[in-house]
């Protein structure tokens, strides 16, 4: 199938060929017919694209600010490419789209295959939308009229938050898509509405719809405008819609409103605000989000957990059946809005009116129809990408192993695939849900196809091994799906979430004898940094139990981020914890034999002291904090031994302090290990060796984290 992306880097626009997405629970899978541009968003878009590199960063000063950190703890040379691998992924553009459902997930209750519908699907052929994200289409309303379902939605929104009543006279500053649509329903609400823009078109149409308006081009004074539009009392509310750097809309609103005024931001503006501004007339702001309540909420966007209609009677999908009520009755009428028509394969041409001076508004995408291009041909999981880089058969003889990668992240693209295809493995397939990721990096690094069927890959016989990289609560399925099809396998951490996992896998990879056990390999690669490997090495001259303290300034991740989600990602003890105390079991080379935790109280308990001891004697520590600064190294590692001392700093300087014959080991750029890790992985499945990390020491780190996620005590075994 067919999907539009831009580029993050030039800003340039592709029609690109990408696997059909699969569909998840909780979604459906829909064949697009129309989707609709939005001019303003995907405008800034492209421009940010265009834009040197001085003016993005201009454009971002957080990012800025981030990136200054990461070169401080990581090094110049990461950060260069951590921030050119970012910006070198394509982003999937569009957020209007009508289609009909080809396929529902399970638990898609009110929907069934043929029913058409509004989404926030994007420019595709085929898209997969959760469910509180789509709404149905009444047969009164056309494809054509649906396809503004989202924004009218987003006007809707902002209206609800200015709370209008019968008479009020409200201003709406900007007059695109948003604008147009906003005031037809403050008209519906029975308000007086004033229209604010540069456009004299513009300016037209929204009288055609019953406001009054102000040139802004022809040096209309809209503060003048708005009180003798008011009747000298000032306007009881302003909507903004424009898209703009400056903060002059918003001076402006402060100005026109009445006492205790109402102004309310949808679009994009500067928010320099002068407190004398809203302080002497009492006024409320308040920023709109997007379509309504449950926007950037995980639980309701992605898990479909609605919330109950007493408590929040408007919800992003329930303000899309809203708009289409609306459009089904006749009250909003987007007919007018409607300036360009563009087939699918013309999107080219419709980008350049995006980003050109031409004139416009309502942009809409066309697509083929089934009779031109029947549902199976978009429907295929498997795009070919490129000629195979060598003949595809199993590993024998020493010869290097294809892979297959599930899973196509920012760490997978960014660290993963470069370090398995540096230690000279055979890139197959990568496989994504969406597809788009999977082509990227197909594209960039040279796999022969890539794919939405994960479970092919199972049992594809050109594939020798399999590297999983997709989020944590996945992991235990594909290593048990991979290990029973006898695939070695590759499962970056953690290995699983729970203990009834855990005992799954170790029950497949347990047999008589471990030589005989199918090769399974946690990402745990900082025991192959070189600098480790070090430490180890020294370590062997010291008899004595050691002292282990590793301090990770983990920073801060907001509650509802997937890592913390104990259903998908497992919280940040099983998540990355898993690391360092795998780190210390390596060091201390001796089983853990107990264990005691002590977490500060806070609302997601990620910052925490976890104490280890080992059979020799030998103790750890790991110091998991997420309230520190980010100017302090991120992770330090300090190993106490025989009258001794190592300190590893961000896994760049090495100290040594009375170590007989080394002082220090310092690195021009950071290396935790991951091309050693995936090397030493390769190898194995190569030459048919033992695993890199002993099957007891994978089983064992994951039950002493797991425990430790779930428990506030103590524990010896």
């Amino acid at each position: 199938m067919k999907q539009i992306l831009q580029s993050l880097k030039t800003g340039a626009t592709e029609i690109a060929v990408v696997p059909c997405p699969a569909v998840q629970p909780g979604q459906l899978l829909i064949r697009s017919t129309l989707t609709l541009i939005s001019a303003g968003t995907e405008r800034m878009l492209v421009e940010f694209g265009k834009a040197g590199w001085i003016d993005k960063a201009r454009q971002q000063p957080d990012k800025v600010r981030m990136v200054l950190n990461k070169i401080q703890t990581d090094g110049l040379l990461p950060t260069v490419e951590a921030v050119f691998n970012k910006l070198d992924q394509p982003l999937p553009l569009g957020y209007c789209n009508v289609g009909v459902v080809l396929e529902a997930g399970q638990g898609r209750e009110g929907f069934a295959v043929g029913d058409r519908v509004a989404s926030n699907g994007k420019h595709a052929e085929v898209v997969s939308v959760p469910l509180n994200l789509c709404a149905r289409i009444p047969d009164a309303v056309s494809d054509e009229a649906a396809a503004f379902t989202v924004v009218g939605a987003i006007a809707l929104q902002g209206i609800r938050l200015v709370q209008p009543t019968l008479g009020e006279a409200v201003v709406v500053t900007g007059l695109g898509l948003i604008g147009q649509i906003a005031v037809q329903l403050l008209r519906a609400n029975g308000c007086r509405v004033l229209g604010l823009d540069f456009d004299s078109a513009r300016l037209a149409l929204a009288q055609s719809f019953g406001a009054e308006v102000v040139n802004l081009a022809a040096g209309e004074d809209p503060v003048l405008a708005a009180a003798r539009f008011s009747r000298g009392r000032g306007v009881d509310a302003v909507l903004i819609t424009a898209a703009t750097h400056s903060s002059e809309p918003m001076h402006q609103a402060a100005l026109m409103c009445r006492q205790r005024g109402r102004v309310v931001l949808v679009g994009v503006t500067g928010l320099e605000l002068s407190r004398d501004d809203f302080f002497r007339k009492e006024l409320t702001f308040q920023v709109s989000a997007s379509y309504g309540p449950g926007r950037y909420d995980p639980n309701y966007e992605e898990k479909g957990q609605d919330y109950p209609i007493g408590f929040v009677r408007w919800t992003e999908q329930r303000n899309f059946e809203a708009v289409l009520d609306l459009l089904a009755d006749g009250r909003l009428d987007v007919q007018p809005l409607i300036s360009h028509r563009f087939k699918l394969d013309q999107s080219e041409a419709a980008y350049a009116v995006v980003g050109g001076s031409e004139p416009s508004l309502g942009i809409l995408l066309d697509y083929p129809r089934r009779d031109e291009q029947p549902d199976a041909l978009l429907r295929q999981a498997t795009v070919r990408l490129q000629a195979d880089p060598a003949p595809l058969s199993p590993a024998s003889g020493g010869q290097p192993p294809t892979i297959a990668l599930i899973g196509s992240g920012n760490y997978a693209t960014g660290v993963l695939i470069p370090a398995f295809k540096q230690a000279g493995a055979r890139l197959a397939t990568v496989a994504s849900n969406a597809g788009v990721s999977g082509v990227h990096a197909g594209r960039k690094y040279g796999f022969a196809e890539t794919t939405t069927d994960t479970a092919s890959l199972m049992t594809d016989p050109k594939v020798d091994a399999l590297v999983i990289a997709t989020r944590h609560n996945s992991h235990a399925r594909l290593v048990l799906q991979a290990l029973e099809a006898g695939k070695p396998v590759f499962v970056e951490k953690p290995l699983c979430l729970t203990l009834e996992e855990l005992a799954d896998i170790a029950a497949v990879v347990s047999p008589p004898t471990e030589a005989a056990a199918p090769l399974l390999m946690v990402g745990f690669n900082r025991r192959f940094a070189p600098q480790v490997q070090k430490i180890k090495a020294l370590l062997t001259g010291a008899s004595e139990p050691k002292a282990l303290v590793m301090t990770v300034n983990a920073g801060a991740i907001p509650a509802d981020h997937w890592t913390q989600d104990p259903d998908s990602g497992g919280g940040r003890i099983i998540g990355e914890a898993c690391h360092f105390i795998d780190l210390l079991r390596f060091l201390a080379d001796a089983p853990i034999t107990g264990w005691q935790r002590l977490a500060m109280d806070s609302a997601t308990g990620d910052t925490v002291s976890i104490n280890l001891a080992f059979a020799d004697g030998s103790t750890g520590t790991v110091h998991y904090f997420a309230n520190g600064s980010k100017a302090f190294p991120k992770e330090r590692l300090e190993v106490f031994a025989a009258g001794r001392v190592l300190q590893l700093d961000n896994f760049r300087q090495l100290t040594g302090y009375g170590w007989p014959g080394f002082k220090k080991m310092n690195l021009w750029r950071q290396d935790k290990g991951q091309k050693a890790c995936a090397a030493a992985f390769v190898k194995a499945v190569q030459q048919g060796g033992p695993a890199p990390i002993p099957l007891k020491e994978i089983l064992e780190v994951s039950r002493v984290t797991i425990d430790l996620a779930g428990s506030t005590g103590e524990h010896s075994c």
